[in-house]
């Protein structure tokens, strides 16, 4: 398992100093990594104390005289110690076997690690791929070598008068510092979104070496060692031939629909609001939202194997010869995309200064998240959403009840596999888990939201379709607000995927088991009989044991009952949270219960209205749990954040339009004027301007576009202002605290 690698870095400015004659910091180590980040230098050879110039062709010399005339590179980081150095002319210094040459286009031969000798003042640059050492030969010509040492392997970092061209890089279109904390002892300033999944990418590794999420159907990726261009390229190779192969087609049911396939800069269709397989989240785009104010995050690895294994095939069919490869086993995925957010954060770093350096910080426990929000970033939880939790699938007969349980760490129908899970994902960083998702497992039934498509799933993975109740929602008035009414409608019929493979696939379990349902009886909502099972309760008390956050979400809305009851045994009794909606159901009376014992509940990410009426709900969902003995939820602000479910095939909001009664202007105006809060009007200004790709002129309006990606989150405040004032922006920034505050409750518990 990837673990966030231990580099250390020295002060730039110290290389500068050094390079001039300055006296270079003591506080370092020597030869240790370096970030050299987005400067504008040029390179100076030590041995032959020449500067790096443009030579005829694509090469270079290191013999210059004339440091005006000198290349000055912007040194791109890659990741933490590795660069890109681009040249005025957009060409970047490319190694060869013992040769370096210019190149327009991007390789990982175009990658340079950095060491540098702190104490000398030099750094020495090594090819990511051949090994070998820049330097400049006897003529005179820079080049690299296997066997360069001593100072011809060494170069000083040098200012020059030549500007640079800087590297592609999505803008922030953002003015102005975001603000930092009042003290650790503080409640923290900030929202939280609660369910993303930024480890969703199509391609899961720095190196291209471990593949993609969702069986490749999601193109794009949250960075790319070369950048915006290539983290958000044309998505042919994904998506076909203008776009007719893109799987968004069959989770709306658009069969043949085409789409503009070129992303970075013109972005002509993607990406939106309802294209769930475009990346949503590339990092620029989450810093736009960060410095709005956003402070924690929690972010899942998930899948659902079925799925992914639809994709796959999708893939295959659409000419991917690299699909049927592909991963779909639930943990792995989950554990690859997990380790892959410390690659993120790693990127993150390097494009900062070094390690530690970012914004984007992991956290494993609530102190550490109070102390990285205190210093002004933001804290990022790591969690975990998938069908088969800890591998504990399942297989039920309906023909004989026979039901075949598959917890198959150590093949044997016990809790040890599940402890031993829960010890490896505590140890990668894993504290938000989520006990059931969308298809029957070993553990007990998913929620039911009325989903054809994800029952027909439930089959292919279980052999069985989804086996219905009654909801037994309470039919009068006042049992509402519910978070999500319970169950769901289902048609009874598996539907097409569009996919003959997979579609014949589902066709052969059905007529395996031809006792399963559908068709189901004349009910308008269904529920899943299946419940919490004795493997389930098991499986429950030990997340509880490792003290691990518990999202109730996606449970059963039966289920939702009993994980309630179990968490209310505890003692003191068990926080949960319901963190995107209520998959399946969650309805007052188990919401009072929730808030009670010091829980959350955070809708799926509306506009500034749906924020407004989830506001009014949690006002009298706290009124009921404050009537229940021993509540402590008068202990916690009144708090409304979201759960955004990026990159997870959810949809996000459309476009107010003309609708708006108080149309967006910018540009937005954070933390000044009429609707802000007295305790936010102290914070300086944060100025949102049009978000704009400077290179195109392509712009994305919130009004005329909706969420189209995770940026417009920071426009997103706006709307809270426009919609419910200083009440709504109250409780969307006090919605971290709510959450950290939720989380000591589990984090920090004794038993009594």
């Amino acid at each position: 398992m990837k673990r966030n690698s231990l580099y250390l870095w020295g002060a730039v400015s110290a290389l500068l100093l050094s390079a001039c004659g300055g006296s270079p910091s003591q506080n370092d180590l020597t030869n240790t990594v370096v970030e050299v980040v987005k400067l504008c230098p040029t390179l100076q050879n030590v041995a032959s104390g020449g500067y790096v110039v443009a030579d005829a062709g694509n090469s270079y010399r290191g013999d210059g005289d004339d440091l005006s005339a000198a290349e000055a590179f912007f040194t791109q980081p890659a990741t933490l110690g590795k660069v890109i150095l681009y040249a005025t002319d957009r060409r970047m210094l490319t190694a060869g076997a013992g040769s370096v040459s210019g190149s327009a286009t991007p390789t990982d031969d175009a990658i340079w690690n950095i060491t540098r000798d702190e104490l000398a003042g030099t750094v020495t640059f090594v090819s990511d791929t051949t090994g070998e050492t820049l330097t400049v030969g006897q003529d005179g010509v820079l080049t690299t070598s296997a066997t360069a040492s001593g100072d011809a392997a060494k170069f000083t970092l040098v200012e020059t008068p030549k500007a640079c061209t800087e590297y592609p890089e999505m803008p922030l279109s953002v003015r102005g510092e975001t603000y930092k904390g009042n003290g650790v002892d503080q409640p923290i300033i900030g929202f939280a979104d609660l369910h993303t999944h930024m480890g969703m990418s199509s391609e899961m590794s720095y190196d291209d070496s471990v593949g993609p999420s969702a069986g490749g159907v999601l193109y794009g990726q949250v960075f790319h060692r070369y950048g915006v261009p290539h983290a958000l390229e044309n998505c042919t190779q994904t998506h076909g031939q203008g776009g007719v192969n893109d799987a968004n087609n069959i989770l709306h049911n658009t069969p043949g629909q085409g789409h503009d396939v070129i992303g970075w800069p013109t972005f002509v269709d993607w990406p939106y609001n309802q294209g769930l397989t475009h990346q949503f989240m590339y990092y620029r785009w989450v810093e736009r939202a960060y410095m709005a104010g956003l402070r924690l995050m929690v972010n899942h690895g998930t899948n659902i194997s079925g799925l992914c294994e639809f994709g796959r095939k999708n893939q295959a069919g659409a000419g991917d010869p690299m699909a049927e490869t592909y991963d779909c086993n639930d943990m792995s995925v989950a554990v690859k995309q997990v380790e892959y957010l410390y690659e993120v954060q790693d990127y993150i770093d390097a494009q900062h200064g070094g390690a530690g350096e970012g914004w984007y910080r992991i956290v494993h426990s609530p102190e550490q998240a109070r102390e990285v929000i205190n210093d002004g970033k933001m804290a990022v939880i790591v969690g975990v959403e998938v069908a088969q939790v800890f591998e504990c699938g399942v297989t039920l007969d309906p023909n004989t009840g026979q039901e075949i349980r598959e917890c198959s760490m150590d093949g044997a129908n016990n809790t040890a596999s599940i402890d031993q899970w829960l010890d490896d994902l505590w140890d990668l960083g894993v504290r938000h888990i989520y006990p059931y998702h969308d298809i029957d497992s070993s553990l007990g039934g998913a929620g039911i939201f009325g989903n054809d498509f994800l029952n027909a799933l439930n089959l292919y993975d279980t052999g069985q379709f989804y086996q219905t109740t009654d909801c037994q929602v309470p039919p009068d008035e006042q049992a509402q607000p519910w978070a999500r009414e319970a169950g769901g409608p289902l048609m009874g019929t598996a539907p097409s995927f569009g996919n003959d493979e997979f579609d014949a696939s589902i066709a052969a379990a059905q007529s395996a088991s031809p006792a399963s349902e559908p068709p189901y009886p004349n009910r308008e909502r269904h529920c899943n009989a299946r419940d919490v099972t004795d493997l389930g309760r098991e499986a429950l008390q030990a997340i509880m044991d490792k003290r691990m956050v518990i999202d109730i979400d996606h449970a059963a809305y039966h289920s939702k009952t009993i994980m309630l009851d179990i968490a209310e045994q505890q003692n003191p009794p068990y926080p949960l949270v319901s963190t995107h909606d209520a998959h399946g159901g969650l309805t007052r009376d188990q919401i009072a219960r929730l808030y009670a014992a010091g829980g959350v509940v955070y809708p799926y990410k509306g506009d500034g209205a749906r924020h407004d009426s989830a506001l009014q709900n949690v006002k009298i969902w706290r009124a009921d749990a404050a009537n229940i003995a021993g509540s402590v939820v008068n202990e916690t602000p009144i708090a409304v954040g979201f759960g955004a479910d990026a990159n997870g095939f959810g949809g996000h909001p459309g476009p107010r339009g003309s609708a708006a009664e108080r149309p967006i202007q910018y540009p937005i105006r954070l933390f000044q004027g009429d609707g802000w809060p007295s305790h936010l009007r102290n914070l300086a200004p944060v100025i949102l301007d049009l978000h704009t790709v400077e290179e195109s002129g392509k712009f994305w309006h919130i009004d005329e576009v909706g969420m189209a990606h995770y940026g417009l989150v920071a426009d997103f405040v706006e709307e809270v202002r426009l919609e419910s004032g200083e009440e709504g922006l109250t409780a969307l920034y006090n919605s971290a605290e709510a959450y950290v505050q939720m989380w000591e409750r589990v984090y920090n518990r004794t038993t009594q």
